[in-house]
């Protein structure tokens, strides 16, 4: 019982904390578009057909502007006060550093992901994965999900398809720990679409990882092989 009281306070005050911190973070990337309609209201009087017509534009911009602004200032606010979670078995608690540093990270990045899938940026997502922490070399695409971008690591020239997704975590809620680890993908490797990736994950240079499959938690695929199945195993040419 007395443990139970010891951790209500604590995640009374993580979920409060947590709650001002997105609410100033995503109030902040509205604040443009606000004061934009302000000003599109006091130069447009909107009293001629033709000034009608512009409403569909002006909406259209203010979703794009809109987003630019919430990538912005999330990605700014976790990169200057560098709120990065490490590799290892934590707590999931409130009252755990890291597993605290996570949910705030979950917290703003999540929305802006599903965003990002419905609205494609381009090259703007690999600016913001880096500014989450995410190490990305040269000529690279990340078509799918990136679950903890401070966890992983990408080569060159990777290529990951549509609906593929790398989780750096797991949660077990039974034992209430929260499992970290890195994920490394080397040069030149392809992750085909729908792949699933789990935390400790090594491939090796030259990779080619069939869509659908499943590599799992620290599996390790050996350079220049090609994977596929669930679990992944090497797919031997005949």
């Amino acid at each position: 019982m007395s443990e139970n009281k010891t951790k209500s306070p604590g995640k009374l005050r993580g979920s409060i904390s947590i709650s001002i911190i997105c609410f100033f973070v995503f109030s902040l990337g509205f604040l443009p578009i606000i004061i934009g309609g302000a000003y599109v209201i006091i130069f447009i009087p909107f009293n001629q057909i033709w000034q009608f017509l512009l409403i569909p534009v002006i909406i259209y911009v203010g979703i794009l502007v809109t987003l630019f602004y919430q990538i912005l200032f999330s990605g700014i606010v976790i990169y200057i006060f560098n709120i990065k979670y490490e590799p290892g078995v934590y707590e999931y608690t409130y009252n755990n550093k890291m597993a605290y540093r996570w949910s705030i990270v979950c917290s703003l990045y999540t929305p802006i992901r599903k965003l990002i899938e419905m609205f494609p940026v381009g090259r703007m997502k690999i600016t913001y994965l880096r500014m989450l922490g995410m190490k990305i070399g040269s000529n690279c695409l990340v078509g799918g999900v990136i679950k903890d971008p401070c966890l992983t690591e990408f080569g060159d020239n990777v290529t990951m398809g549509e609906y593929a997704i790398i989780y750096g975590h797991i949660q077990n809620m039974e034992k209430t720990t929260l499992t970290m680890d890195r994920i490394k993908i080397g040069n030149n490797c392809v992750i085909g679409a729908g792949a699933i990736i789990m935390p400790g994950a090594v491939l090796k240079d030259n990779v080619k990882l069939a869509a659908g499959a499943l590599v799992t938690k620290g599996q390790v695929l050996k350079k220049g092989r090609m994977y596929g199945g669930v679990p992944a195993k090497e797919i031997k040419k005949k």
